[in-house]
């Protein structure tokens, strides 16, 4: 694009729809080599499904919680000349999160040969079967993470990488996860917590490639870390260094439609939430940055859609969440910040998700208590709660009944483990679930967490980061390359700028 006034050529434009963490990456990235980078936002602020809100002196980071793979995120901000430490402090959780089982609770110490020894103390062999285990997890995480989730999955000829060719069958690609853990350990418990980490890549063990025994290294070696002020201090951080390079943010902006003309995007229209008013979009590139399945059916004419409905309703999602936001007028006493509770049968559970969803009979679920670590999310005296039961995505009947049926269960479970009375301190609460993702975030099928990561649904066989029909249209975030979680969400922008970047330099 040349201006026509001093012949200068001026920086292609590139127009991101969607603030998350896939969008604030792919954003920084674009702006960094050069582009004139725009971001519409739907909401008030940045983070997508990692914003924040407060009420009641509470703040709650309002989806992610988990902070794993810091490597992940120092990478990042390398990129652009910081360090995470410039934007926020870790402190790394000991234990690293508590599991209650139905007959005993475990804590997750830190230390590696603490851990060896409570794994040795419930089956005999299991602390030196962690050393084997480990060194396949290290290895798939160094070439999984460090190679593989950093190609766009536009061709096979992007693996034929001299590492990954010669490790093809050290990264166990066709072998499930159960069976690769049942390998090492024979102890429920211990395969229920080795499987754990596969959870948050929206799949049963079962179906999902022991290449993510990858997930183990994170957890066991990269340790369970929390920034401080909590997840959004991630959202902040990536937002300033973007400003930083030079981005523009246009928030409380709904795109509407994007217009094509002989297979080549134009303009998207978009509307402003607060003044109703209209405005159109120019743009040499543009990125979908929100729920691909929405800018994909909903913003482009029918010719120009990439994927049928056939295809979208024969992808397996991972799973939606109902949570709830809990503010307590007292202090807990011998809480963590992170617990699991695997007390009842995730065999059930899971076939209520996968297999045959349904809302679940007595689900497993998730709590944290981020004022144990951080007083600043909750008054002083008082303790700040988010609780997260995985559902089925696509589920129907998402009233305010269940809802509430679902807390009462979960909050009397909480007081029986923890031995002490929660719901006479409740002086907030606010839930979260199937229809809020639909309506907050477009999310197709109401899913929290995008496709899930199984054998057929990994690298070029999940939803291409490129249009088929549109030449300048790319896509980022869950439900493309490489998947779901926050690391990857930073992977994933940096990926499809770089592919941008590349299909445009002789431009």
């Amino acid at each position: 694009m040349k201006d026509i006034n001093t012949n200068i050529v001026a920086p292609k434009k590139a127009l991101v729809i969607g603030a998350g963490f896939a969008g604030l990456s792919a954003a920084t990235f674009l702006a960094n080599k050069g582009w004139d980078v725009t971001v519409l936002e739907k909401h008030d602020l940045p983070g997508g499904r990692a914003r924040k809100f407060e009420a009641q002196g509470f703040v709650f980071d309002m989806g992610p919680s988990w902070y794993w793979m810091p490597d992940v995120f120092e990478k990042y901000f390398s990129n652009f000349g910081k360090k995470v430490s410039d934007f926020y402090a870790l402190k790394r959780l000991d234990p690293s999160y508590r599991v209650y089982f139905d007959t005993n609770t475990w804590d997750m110490p830190s230390n590696y040969q603490a851990l060896q020894k409570l794994l040795e103390s419930v089956e005999p062999g299991a602390g030196k079967a962690l050393d084997q285990f480990m060194e396949e997890a290290k290895y798939k995480y160094e070439v999984g993470v460090g190679k593989l989730v950093h190609q766009p999955g536009q061709s096979l000829m992007e693996f034929l990488d001299w590492d990954v060719i010669k490790g093809v069958f050290k990264l166990d690609i066709f072998q499930s996860m159960k069976k690769h853990i049942a390998r090492f350990f024979k102890h429920p418990h211990i395969q229920m917590l080795m499987e754990f980490p596969v959870l948050f890549l929206g799949a049963l063990p079962e179906k999902t490639p022991a290449l993510y025994s990858l997930m183990n290294y994170a957890d066991i070696k990269g340790g369970t870390w929390y920034p401080e002020y909590g997840m959004y201090s991630i959202v902040k951080a990536m937002y300033k260094v973007a400003l930083e390079q030079g981005v523009k943010f246009k928030f409380g902006e709904q795109v509407t439609a994007i217009q094509v003309q002989n297979g080549i995007a134009v303009n998207a229209s978009s509307t402003n939430k607060m003044t109703n008013e209209k405005s159109n979009h120019e743009f040499d590139v543009v990125v979908g940055a929100g729920d691909y399945h929405h800018i994909e059916t909903e913003l482009l004419d029918p010719k120009y859609q990439s994927y049928s409905a056939s295809y979208w309703d024969s992808r397996l999602l991972a799973p939606s969440s109902l949570l709830y936001y809990v503010g307590l007028n007292k202090k807990l006493h011998g809480v963590t910040h992170h617990s699991l509770f695997f007390d009842t049968d995730f065999g059930v559970h899971g076939k209520e998700i996968y297999t045959n969803p349904a809302w679940p009979s007595n689900p497993l679920f998730y709590a944290s208590v981020p004022s144990v670590s951080d007083a600043t999310v909750a008054p002083e005296g008082m303790e700040n709660l988010f609780l997260l039961i995985p559902v089925a995505a696509g589920l129907e009947g998402d009233t305010e009944e269940i809802r509430e049926k679902y807390f009462q269960q979960i909050i009397k479970r909480l007081e029986q483990k923890w031995g002490q009375s929660i719901t006479d301190a409740i002086v907030y609460k606010r839930s979260f679930a199937v229809a809020d993702f639909k309506s907050e975030y477009h999310s197709f099928k109401g899913n929290a967490y995008g496709l899930a990561n199984t054998l057929f649904q990994t690298a070029i066989l999940k939803p291409s980061c490129k249009s088929k029909k549109v030449k300048n249209l790319y896509y980022t975030g869950q439900l493309t390359v490489p998947g779901p979680g926050v690391p990857p969400s930073l992977i994933s922008g940096e990926v499809v700028a770089r592919l941008i970047n590349n299909d445009f330099k002789n431009n």
